[in-house]
């Protein structure tokens, strides 16, 4: 055997592989004969299973075959990984951004239909609040009137009737508030202002009746006890009624000395008269002349200022101050009660949860309705009081012909062209005093 690999000769003179000086070529000569082992059979290789990657993200250049771990002319796979990280995007290491690496596209917003779900959320969440706040406040309304409990009632007519009473109830206050509000501490309670409300298709129409006007108390069923008390004729100051019996006879009262039938009753005292007022920030009036009152504690410059709540109240309780006494009084009554509620019904309070709040319950606390008065009911009595200032509607007092031993008399003709006006939902007018 010779040392040399592949069963070689060893021959000095062979000089394949190492160059030769002989003039004719190495390829004319004779190649020594090797014998190779026959190669062991292989398995079918199997390629490592890898991510699929797009071409253009692989992390070599296709011009040099030999350059990356895959070489698609030999078909052999080394399985190496050049580097590529699959799946990342932007710049850099890691990322192929606009240099190959890819990322998996995005769709772009559909502004409309998010614009869409947008509003469909605010109309659910307004319609939940509103409808929970309509509830809470017609919760807190005092539907102690039982107006079924008038008997004798006159026919209705078009439109609906509000009678709104001013009472002067201490109920609910305390010492320190009857003397801050100069209201006495005289129990029981007793009217201080009477107003009709007429709501119909020729605007609103705002009657005061003066409390010291002499009506005649009528037969009626006692509220409390259902006994029946017969008329005897009996005349006297009209706030002498709810003295005696309450609401039920008040209602009575007016609907039998003017022939027009009330649908519906609404009461506010003294205390929760100044709470509306306070709870709004207070109300603008603009007083036409000075005027000063001991008993009341009105004192006021003429001119345009914002009364609180202490300050309307004597405001709307002042009489002795005017030369027309009640009538006068009812005239004030009348154009603050318009301008409360015109200051009332705007988008700051409405739209201000931090001051609608306060204001209704300050308000719905102290009102006392009828039993079948409904919030709605009550707001479209509201806005119609707003209209009286608006120029849609029309304010005045009762007709009266003169006085009797200090009680105003109503002129009976007047009062029954105005009723009739009222009945057929006619535009008013009768001129009041």
């Amino acid at each position: 055997m010779n040392d040399w690999p592949d069963r070689r000769t060893g021959d000095p003179n062979e000089r394949y592989g190492r160059g030769s000086a002989s003039p004719q070529p190495e390829s004319a000569r004779a190649m020594p004969h090797i014998q190779r082992r026959p190669a062991p059979p292989q398995r079918p290789s199997v390629p490592p299973q890898r991510p699929h990657v797009p071409p253009q993200s692989q992390g070599y250049d296709d011009r040099y075959p030999g350059s990356g771990g895959h070489d698609p002319d030999s078909g052999y796979d080394s399985g190496y990984n050049t580097g590529q990280v699959y799946g990342a995007g932007g710049r850099g290491p890691g990322g192929g951004g606009d240099d190959g690496g890819y990322r998996p596209s995005r769709p772009a917003p559909n502004w409309g239909r998010r614009i869409k779900l947008g509003a469909l959320t605010l109309v659910v969440v307004f319609l939940v609040v509103s409808v929970s706040t309509y509830f809470w406040a017609d919760s807190k309304l005092k539907r102690e009137v039982d107006l079924s409990k008038v008997i004798e009632r006159p026919s209705e007519g078009e439109g609906t009737n509000y009678l709104i009473v001013g009472s002067d109830s201490r109920e609910g206050m305390s010492a320190e508030e009857k003397k801050r509000l100069r209201t006495g501490s005289a129990e029981g309670k007793r009217t201080d202002s009477m107003m009709i409300l007429h709501r119909g298709s020729n605007g609103p129409t705002l009657i005061s009746l003066p409390r010291d006007s002499q009506v005649e108390i009528p037969s009626f069923k006692g509220s409390e006890s259902g006994k029946m008390f017969q008329g005897t004729g009996r005349q006297v100051k009209l706030n002498a009624a709810y003295a005696e019996d309450g609401p039920e006879l008040l209602v009575r009262t007016v609907e039998f000395n003017t022939g027009l039938r009330i649908d519906h009753y609404v009461e506010i005292g003294f205390g929760g008269f100044a709470q509306i007022v306070d709870a709004i920030g207070g109300v603008e009036m603009d007083i036409p002349k000075a005027f000063k009152d001991k008993k009341s504690g009105a004192d006021f410059q003429a001119g345009k200022q914002t009364l609180n709540g202490e300050q309307s109240l004597a405001f709307v309780r002042t009489r002795y101050a005017f030369a027309g006494s009640d009538l006068d009084r009812t005239k004030n009554q009348q154009k603050f009660l318009a301008a409360l509620a015109s200051q009332t019904a705007t988008p700051s309070t409405i739209l201000n949860p931090f001051k609608l709040y306060p204001t209704m319950g300050a308000g719905l606390d102290t009102l006392i309705v009828d039993k079948d008065m409904s919030l709605w009911s009550l707001s479209q009595m509201f806005f119609a009081m707003k209209g009286v200032t608006g120029g849609d509607g029309t304010s005045m007092n009762m007709p009266i012909s003169g006085s009797n031993g200090g009680n105003l008399v109503w002129d009976k003709a007047k009062v029954k062209q105005l009723v009739e006006q009222l009945k057929n939902d006619e535009k008013v007018t009768v001129k009041g005093n």
